[in-house]
């Protein structure tokens, strides 16, 4: 694994904390009504892509997950200002404003989505991971997915698939205790989803995602047996998520207490105190990278406002005349 420096905590905590000020200042807008339909918000499961993105080469694997998708983009490469603009609806978006909040896409940044159908991501980043291996490439991908994903048949038939064609993927299952809003010990027997592997005989285990090195150590050692051709592996990351299923989520299957205890394992704040603990950083210092990041969001939000939004032709275009849309997965013939 790429070793985890003094730079690797700076970056993470600047990283991190961008995600989170960009994830609230969704929620603002969202009630301006500058953004319309669901929100899932990422507040709090942050450690999970900080790392996933230090074990991944970005220079060639994928990643594809389910709606809470805002930010992952953004750790692959895609300019967070076309982000906040798919969500406004803007033609200066990902999609040309066309995506949304659930849909975000980038394919030259290999993310491949924000889907909207629950459990709809799994057979997919399997067929990502049969391309790679058909056409002999050494790339691997990321599937995410959210603990009431994992009650999906197609979650089983994949990981079938997978294990029998020894696909490199990684299966993530981001367990944030309540998936829509049930929690996971009424939905299932055995709470311990990491041990579906078991039956598939798919190397697996449980990781602590409020800790971005414990993340970065499974996954490393994930994609490495991915790589060299060793099949897939599935693992479930333990998080917590701050804010409601969505901005429509009274949150009345959890208490406040509950939440506030779980505030204590903020993987941001983890990452803040060990830079002071180890002197990483100065007060100054880290008072610059609040200030650098509030200034980014904020251009974010000004890019988003003064974009244009589409003309009203592009929804028949992107049926009927794909080739003149780039950022679309594919052309037909």
């Amino acid at each position: 694994m790429k070793k985890i420096t003094k730079a690797t905590y700076i970056k993470w905590y600047e990283d991190m904390l961008f995600w989170r000020k960009f994830e609230d200042k969704l929620a603002q807008v969202y009630i301006q009504q500058k953004v319309r339909g669901f929100l899932h918000l990422y507040n709090g499961q942050e450690a999970i892509l900080a790392g996933a993105l230090h074990a991944m080469d970005l220079e060639k694997d994928r990643m594809i997950t389910a709606y809470r998708n805002h930010v992952q983009p953004i750790g692959m490469g895609v300019d967070p200002k076309r982000v906040m603009a798919e969500l406004y609806g803007k033609k200066t978006g990902t999609s040309m404003g066309l995506g949304g909040s659930m849909h975000i896409f980038a394919k030259e940044q290999r993310f491949y989505g924000g889907h909207g159908i629950v459990g709809g991501q799994i057979p997919l980043g399997a067929g990502l991971a049969f391309a790679d291996k058909y056409h002999k490439r050494d790339n691997v991908t990321l599937t995410f997915m959210g603990d009431g994903a994992v009650r999906q048949g197609s979650l089983h038939e994949t990981l079938n698939m997978a294990v029998n064609w020894n696909l490199p993927v990684v299966f993530c299952v981001e367990n944030n205790g309540y998936a829509m809003g049930t929690s996971v010990a009424r939905t299932s027997k055995d709470t311990e989803i990491w041990k579906l592997g078991n039956g598939y005989e798919m190397p697996c285990g449980p990781v602590d995602a409020m800790d971005p090195v414990k993340v970065a150590e499974a996954l490393d050692e994930a994609i490495t047996r991915a790589r060299k051709g060793n099949g897939p592996t599935f693992l479930e990351l333990k998080t917590y998520r701050y804010r409601g299923h969505s901005m429509s989520d009274a949150q009345k299957y959890r208490t406040k207490d509950e939440v506030a205890e779980y505030q204590k394992l903020d993987p941001i704040s983890k990452v803040r105190d060990l830079i002071k603990e180890k002197k990483y950083a100065s007060e100054k210092e880290l008072k610059e990278i609040d200030k650098r990041v509030k200034e980014k969001v904020a251009e974010c939000e000004k890019f988003a406002d003064e974009s244009d939004f589409p003309d009203k032709n592009i929804m028949y275009d992107v049926v009927y005349e794909q080739e003149n849309y780039p950022f679309l997965a594919h052309k037909l013939d």
